[in-house]
């Protein structure tokens, strides 16, 4: 997994919808799961910058 979500996340749910393999868990703070196949769609997505590379 090259991606990780940070403390910015606001949990707008962005994410979820780009993940094209549902590697991505609602929660208080969203999280990446092995399912991620590294290919950053998730990140252009995110209004605020949650999602970094590890």
């Amino acid at each position: 997994m090259a991606y990780k979500i940070t403390d910015e996340c606001l949990a707008c749910g962005s994410c979820l919808d780009a993940c094209p393999n549902e590697a991505i868990v609602e929660g208080d703070v969203y999280s990446i799961t092995d399912a991620c196949a590294d290919c950053g769609l998730c990140v252009d997505e995110c209004p605020t910058g949650a999602i970094i590379e590890e």
